[in-house]
């Protein structure tokens, strides 16, 4: 592999939330993003902004990125499903928006409230209010569905090429609920890399079954530089039922300097955030880099 850099994507704020039964303040909230970013995290998911009744964790978006303003991060993305939430994050202050759509029909309609094309006329709306933002697109269910079990490569590339077309800056592949294997990873990528320029893919894993290390080793082989991790390995999607939590950032980190490719991010800080994080949920977090450091007690920063 002749990479020798990554970037990584911070969604633990967002994505490492949102399945939590109970919603951690906007304090809180706040100065676990500022310890990622003391952490050399450049790009963060701070919150979404979805119905408060759906996702109760995201309730607090608005006030959390009017607060992050101050914050030194280089870019914060509000997660939007819809033109409605486009308007309340822009109303916040978000500069730089993540929508979402689905590779499988049944998967959209939970998650989204509407149909893969009418989310493709949300995201074509969306694209023209933005302007000069970023906005990066979610392909969910990349690799299989919660509901549909398995999910065709063509809907996968045939999505992300309309979303490339439509005018995405990124296109996120998205292992939903944690089934992708090494082999199906390098697959996907390289029929979607056949539509869509590989430099403007990302892959985003959860570790259901234990394998995202090496689907993201496989994902680097097949020609990605960009993955989204969640601190601590925390996560999980409240409309993918036995989806656990996204690839743990410390574990990502861990591997690809391993292999060669820096990230930018300090090892040691993050686990000390993570270990912080811990001592607030009151709970142990799976990544696995952290298991050896719970003997040093977490600074109450």
């Amino acid at each position: 592999m002749s990479r020798d850099r990554v970037r990584i994507v911070e969604v633990g704020p967002r994505d490492g939330l949102q399945s939590r039964g109970t919603e951690l303040s906007v304090d809180l909230r706040i100065a676990w993003i500022r310890q990622l970013a003391a952490a050399g995290l450049r790009e963060i998911e701070a919150g979404a902004f979805v119905r408060a009744d759906l996702v109760p964790a995201m309730a607090t978006s608005e006030d959390v990125f009017r607060l992050a303003a101050d914050l030194k991060v280089e870019t914060l993305w509000a997660l939007i499903p819809n033109l409605r939430g486009f308007q309340r994050a822009s109303d916040s202050g978000a500069k730089a928006f993540a929508f979402f759509t689905s590779a499988s029909e049944t998967f959209s309609q939970k998650n989204s409230g509407c149909s893969v094309e009418e989310s493709l006329v949300n995201f074509r709306e969306i694209r023209q209010l933005s302007e000069m933002s970023p906005v990066r697109a979610y392909l969910s269910c990349s690799f299989g569905c919660p509901y549909e079990q398995s999910v065709e490569a063509s809907a996968v590339t045939n999505l992300a090429r309309k979303l490339d077309a439509a005018g995405a800056d990124e296109i996120v592949i998205s292992d939903t609920i944690g089934i992708a294997d090494p082999e199906s990873v390098a697959t996907i990528i390289a029929a979607v890399s056949a539509e869509v320029t590989a430099s403007k893919l990302t892959l985003h894993l959860h570790d259901t079954r234990g394998s995202a290390l090496d689907c993201a080793r496989a994902g680097l082989e097949a020609g990605i530089g960009s993955f989204d991790s969640s601190a601590g390995g925390l996560g999980g999607c409240p409309f993918a039922p036995g989806a656990p939590g996204n690839v743990a950032t410390e574990d990502l980190v861990t591997l690809f300097e391993s292999l060669g490719c820096r990230t930018g991010i300090d090892l040691d800080q993050l686990i000390h955030s993570s270990l912080w994080l811990e001592k607030v949920l009151g709970e142990q977090l799976p990544a696995k880099s952290l298991a050896e450091r719970r003997t040093e007690p977490p600074s109450d920063d």
